[in-house]
């Protein structure tokens, strides 16, 4: 389904006047507020096509209705999400979960809906139907080159996926690892690894981008072969200035310091971007700022501050992507709750005072450093958000305009009950 501009409209006049308040009174206090608003208003966030239905648990899956059941049917939900938060505007395609069969098509129908694709996933992580050599023991890093000649050859896939696409990066996250100590060569692991990505980095047209992503553990528990930012970060120089590390915020051990992560590598220029999620104890892949908001905000904090630094539009500079698993959720109500908070962050960030903080620090001065980030933190940007949403044609509030027109029930009648969305 598609959602008519009117009936958004509609929507806001009912409590235009009452955000206007809300705006002004924020606004009042917000330096260089047309600065900020065209930050927030040109600022957008990647949805990936395996978000768009109910996620898997460890145990089991429990699908929802009227959830997408082809490339299509997601592209139209992401068109869904970007009409009413206007923050939305690019797809990231997971293959082979969701291949495009005609490319042309597939861009057209996006391009209706005001979207185009951001970066293309690959997956080594499982088993595909049919695959020739099993990935049971690690695909990139296998002790078998007949497999890991596979596995690169399927990354190589990806990118001519992408390229029909006009996609400009592969994201590359591998759960290559060992269960058991003994199990593996770490450095011959390593050193596999290596060897394949720079068969998958030989691959890339000119004006591409490999993004290495990193994970602690899990699936397995004892190594993962790219475990850490230090082992993403030492591939990505060893392959060259088109590779990067990717950020997923859910994958850190308890209390890693994110926000010193990203600084050091947008100091490096090796920062690819983001895979935004949020967890309380593990990759929960929870709704993004659900647990621990103000850690997002110091994270956007380090992010604003470092990019400025190095003179990159906030906006396209790096990768901006969401990347969850919604299991009791309605999953586009998810998708818009996770953009309204990075957003929020994001919004906050702008408004610390840079000047004052750097003297502050420059003094030693923990106390004033603190009360400065702590006053942008506790400020109500969400007039500020809704503002900018609404300037680019947007609900002032998405996930209650998304209630009201009662887009899941239209859904269900649209594509039925039974329906399961491509993913995990």
């Amino acid at each position: 389904m598609q959602i008519e501009k009117y009936k958004v409209d509609e929507l806001n006049q009912q409590s235009l006047n009452k955000h206007k308040n809300q705006f002004e009174f924020v606004a009042a206090d917000v330096a260089q507020l047309d600065d900020v608003m065209k930050k927030l208003m040109a600022f957008n966030v990647a949805i990936p096509s395996w978000a768009l239905g109910t996620g898997g648990t460890r145990f089991g899956r429990f699908s929802g209705a009227g959830e997408p059941g082809s490339l299509e049917e997601k592209i139209e939900d992401v068109g869904v999400i970007h009409a009413l938060n206007k923050s939305s505007n690019s797809i990231s395609l997971h293959i082979p979960w969701d291949i495009p069969e005609n490319a042309a098509s597939i861009k057209a129908l996006a391009a209706q809906l005001g979207l185009h694709f951001d970066a293309v996933n690959s997956n080594t992580f499982q088993d595909q139907k049919d695959q020739k050599l099993s990935y049971k023991f690690g695909s990139l890093h296998h002790v078998d080159k007949a497999v890991r000649k596979q596995a690169v050859e399927h990354n190589i896939e990806v990118i001519k996926y992408g390229q029909q696409l006009d996609s400009k990066a592969l994201s590359v996250w591998l759960s290559d690892g060992s269960n058991f100590p003994g199990q593996l060569n770490f450095r011959t692991a390593f050193q596999n690894t290596l060897e394949s990505l720079q068969e998958i980095y030989a691959a890339l047209p000119d004006d591409w981008k490999v993004w290495v992503e990193y994970k602690p553990y899990e699936p397995n528990f004892y190594s993962t072969t790219i475990g850490d930012w230090g082992q993403s970060y030492l591939l990505a120089s060893k392959l060259g200035s088109k590779a990067s590390t990717l950020v997923d915020l859910g994958h850190h051990l308890q209390g890693a310091n994110i926000e010193q992560i990203v600084s050091l590598l947008l100091m490096e220029g090796k920062l690819a971007g983001f895979h935004f999620n949020d967890s309380k104890y593990g990759d929960d892949d929870l709704t993004v700022g659900s647990i621990n908001p103000y850690q997002l905000f110091l994270i956007f904090n380090e992010l604003v501050e470092g990019m400025d630094a190095r003179g990159m539009n906030h906006a396209t500079s790096i990768g901006w992507m969401i990347d969850a698993s919604h299991n009791v959720k309605d999953p586009i109500e998810d998708l818009l709750q996770s953009v309204q908070a990075i957003k929020i962050a994001y919004a906050q960030a702008l408004l610390v005072d840079k000047a004052a903080l750097q003297a502050a620090q420059q003094h030693n001065d923990v106390v004033l450093a603190q009360e400065i980030l702590q006053q942008a933190y506790r400020t109500d940007v969400r007039p500020l958000v809704a503002e900018a949403g609404f300037r680019n044609g947007g609900a002032l509030s998405p996930v209650d305009a998304y209630r009201k027109l009662q887009v899941r029930d239209n859904l269900i009648k649209e594509r039925g009950t039974n329906t399961v969305a491509t993913g995990l």
